[in-house]
């Protein structure tokens, strides 16, 4: 039995040194070999696959760069407005120092006594030329400033803002001039569907207003059967809504409506008449007028008078209407 273990174990000493001899060879032939060789070995690529099994390279992060810098400044004499919101605008500006100098050489010692100023004008409903806005106020700002927020306490207005000095006896100079910018309505808009239907007695009070027949115009069946019937006959329909019933007297027919619309807007308490007759102002100072538009020439005088009587302007617009 000792025997015949001593020989198990001589033959397994004598098989680890043969693999042994085995590995030692393989791997003088792998290292001697060329590279394509090395890929054609049994074994290399197995050899690689398993060490590279648990390699997590680093993703490589490409840093996004700029093509050019934006500059701090473009050289041109500029102020820009913008909306926010319904309150407030933002001003943004830009001037140059040759602007400054020429100034600074006009205006000698007043130059450095003078305030820089924001002048905020509000400008809702008008073409501004610079003298007819409805109001204005001023921000003093600083000299290092090149932007500013400006809170209106109005919305729903238009704006336009003047960079500018203000001298020590009140006088203003205008140095940059911005676009002009309109705020939106803080709630919902008053404007209404323009295409609606009324009653047949708002119908026939307001057709008789157009054509001159006053507020106590007939108001009937009849009457409007009869007022149809002319238009139809004539080709032409001018009424503040559209014809209800069928006319048995044509199986074909056209009608055209016409109507003006006036809106406005001017200080909260100020009194407002359109054509002589007093209009009632919203809480913002707006207004609205729906006329019927009759043929010819139509002349709405609007006049708005401060609250203490002492401001006056009047704007009357013209509206002419042919209908062929």
């Amino acid at each position: 039995m000792a025997a015949k273990t001593r020989n198990k174990k001589a033959v397994k000493r004598t098989g680890e040194k043969i693999l042994a001899r085995k590995t030692t060879a393989r791997k003088k032939q792998i290292k001697a070999a060329p590279k394509k060789v090395k890929e054609e070995i049994p074994g290399v690529q197995e050899i690689s696959i398993q060490q590279a099994k648990f390699s997590h390279p680093g993703i490589a992060h490409v840093r996004r760069m700029m093509p050019e810098e934006l500059p701090y400044q473009y050289g041109k004499d500029k102020i820009i407005l913008q909306v926010r919101d319904p309150w407030w605008i933002h001003a943004y500006w830009e001037i140059r120092p040759e602007t400054l100098e020429k100034l600074r050489h006009e205006l000698k010692d007043d130059f450095y006594k003078a305030k820089r100023v924001l002048r905020v004008y509000d400008v809702s409903q008008i073409i501004f030329n610079g003298k007819n806005a409805h109001r204005f106020f001023d921000i003093q700002i600083n000299e290092e400033a090149n932007s500013w927020y400006i809170d209106t306490a109005g919305p729903g207005r238009s704006w336009c803002v003047d960079l500018g000095l203000l001298l020590p006896g009140g006088r203003f100079i205008t140095i940059l001039r911005s676009n002009v910018v309109h705020t939106p309505l803080e709630g919902p808009s008053w404007i209404t569907d323009e295409e609606w239907m009324i009653p047949d007695d708002m119908f026939a009070r307001l057709y008789g207003m157009g054509v001159g027949l006053g507020r106590s115009s007939p108001v009937g069946k009849g009457w409007q059967q009869k007022i149809k019937r002319e238009f139809i006959s004539s080709g032409i329909a001018s009424m503040a809504s559209p014809v209800k019933k069928a006319v048995k007297e044509k199986s074909f027919w056209l009608v055209v409506n016409t109507e003006l619309i006036l809106y406005g807007a001017t200080e909260a308490d100020a009194k407002v008449t359109v054509q002589g007759r007093e209009v009632k102002l919203r809480p913002d100072g707006t207004f609205t007028l729906r006329f019927a538009l009759p043929d010819g020439k139509q002349v709405i005088p609007v006049e708005a008078v401060s609250s203490d009587g002492e401001d006056k302007r009047a704007i009357t617009p013209i509206v002419n209407r042919e209908t062929k």
